[in-house]
């Protein structure tokens, strides 16, 4: 159990750290450092560095089309799994 809670945890915190990344590339920290710094630290200090620093000087935003939605939706899944075997202890790895 203690590994599939660990690669759970892995999973959903690289996940968010790209989406994070991605948040970023439109800013001037960039992809690379904002994914970084979520990847050390947590998603939630990578967001909060990301939405701290100016957005680029750019008249046409980036797009990431269906990929960044794919990104957020199996980030998502992860961490909902993630939080489901911890609340029930395994009881969701045992039952699947």
């Amino acid at each position: 159990m203690g590994l599939m809670v660990v690669i759970f945890g892995l999973l959903s915190g690289s996940l968010l750290s790209v989406l994070i990344g991605m948040i970023g590339a439109s800013r001037r920290l960039g992809f690379g450092w904002s994914f970084l710094i979520s990847l050390i630290f947590t998603p939630i200090v990578g967001l909060i560095c990301v939405l701290l620093s100016e957005p680029l000087p750019s008249h046409e935003p980036k797009r990431w089309g269906c990929i960044g939605v794919f990104i957020a939706v199996l980030g998502f899944f992860f961490l909902v799994m993630l939080l489901l075997t911890l609340l029930t202890g395994g009881a969701v790895l045992a039952a699947v």
